[in-house]
């Protein structure tokens, strides 16, 4: 697993543009309703509920190659599990700062969310090797982002916490469990399945049935997911999906994309199977949503795994900063809706719609094209 998976990048590519895309309807009026989540208690699911599950996904098929291409460079054990803390601590870290901003504030939400960002990429920016000020930089980042967290107020006095993890932090710590997991189970893969399997029933038992009440109930099982910051499970099935994806995946010799689409269709039966008697909902997690959406995760990863092997994936090229520094695209949104909150427009009616959705798509495409041009000049957020 040590050769890049060109697949997973176009994969993680296309969801983190489909983000920034459905993130950007509240800048628009009546925006089609396959751009709008559904409500909780609604069964079904839209692009908006698709895109986020996908991206764990995608994170999930990553893990194995990452760890291993770490191995392979000669980093022991204790470094790599160093170094996934690290990594879960900045998501962490990033998603409160961001949730605080959610409601409503005693100051200036455009301000918050500039020195938020300045603060981010002073910390985690890619400097250069040789950049000799990276320390002095990164320190003056953690002062920006200490000041901001102390002088923060909320518009009822209340102080910064971490109310819950927001986006980033449910990635990041999906993050942890996938990789402690793998690296538990590097071995014995079996295990991982295994794992994929309860998790499958701790979601059952923790989520209601369409005619009220939980197919268990409070639990044990439930209470020490709760405990791991695994909810009833969700985020780590997908992620966790993504990773048995790709190991099943490089123990197949011949017939990959054959054993895609069966487990695309397998997925999709169980998705059905388990409809009966819960709905489809992203907002809660439920079990039918999860098998759905890795059944769509899987397909569109064996399509594009197909096209890698023929050399067809010139056309994805537009996509590759959203593929190789994905937070960054993700961060960029903020500056322009810093401007946003300090103009506060008025939405003019035309722009709503399908007028609305293309403004939408051309703002995530110059979202991935500002983070093409910090690329060149090695502004890149890395952790």
């Amino acid at each position: 697993m040590n050769k890049r998976n060109l697949a997973i990048d176009i994969f993680r590519g296309l969801t983190m543009a489909l983000m920034v895309f459905v993130n950007d309807t509240w800048t628009v009026l009546n925006a089609p309703s396959w751009m709008v989540h559904f409500g909780t208690w609604e069964d079904g699911m839209s692009l908006a509920d698709v895109v986020f599950p996908m991206f764990l996904f995608a994170m999930g098929m990553s893990v194995p190659y990452a760890l291993e291409n770490r191995f392979a460079k000669g980093y022991s054990l204790g470094s790599t599990l160093g170094h996934i803390l690290k990594r879960t601590l900045a998501l962490l870290l990033m998603g409160v700062f961001i949730n605080n901003s959610e409601g409503p504030m005693a100051g200036s939400k455009g301000v918050y969310w500039l020195f938020m960002l300045l603060g981010f990429f002073l910390v985690w920016n890619q400097y250069p090797k040789d950049f000799k000020t990276r320390k002095w930089l990164q320190w003056a980042g953690v002062a920006v982002l200490t000041v901001l967290a102390v002088t923060f107020r909320k518009a009822d006095g209340g102080l910064f916490q971490a109310g819950w993890w927001g986006i980033l932090g449910l990635i990041g710590w999906t993050y942890l469990f996938t990789s402690c997991a793998y690296l538990l189970c590097r071995e014995k893969n079996w295990i991982l399945a295994l794992l994929w399997g309860v998790l499958c029933l701790v979601n059952l038992s923790d989520v209601p049935m369409r005619e009220g009440g939980a197919w268990i109930g409070n639990n044990f099982v439930a209470d020490l997911s709760n405990a791991l910051h695994l909810g009833n499970g969700h985020c780590a099935l997908m992620a966790l999906g993504g990773t048995l994806t790709v190991l099943c995946e490089s123990r197949l010799k011949t017939a990959k994309a054959g054993i895609g689409l069966a487990a695309v269709a397998v997925l999709a039966v169980m998705g059905f199977c388990f409809h009966q008697d819960w709905i489809i909902s992203k907002n809660i997690g439920t079990l039918p949503w999860v098998l759905f959406v890795s059944a769509i995760s899987v397909a569109l990863y064996t399509v594009l795994r197909v096209l890698e092997t023929k050399g067809w994936t010139g056309w994805a090229k537009p996509l590759k900063p959203a593929g190789t520094a994905t937070l960054t695209v993700y961060m960029i949104p903020y500056f322009f809706y810093s401007f946003w909150v300090f103009l506060n427009p008025q939405i003019p009616a035309w722009l709503s719609g399908n007028i609305g959705a293309l403004k939408c798509a051309l703002f995530s495409a110059l979202c991935i094209f500002i983070t093409w041009l910090l690329g060149k000049a090695h502004i890149k957020l890395k952790i």
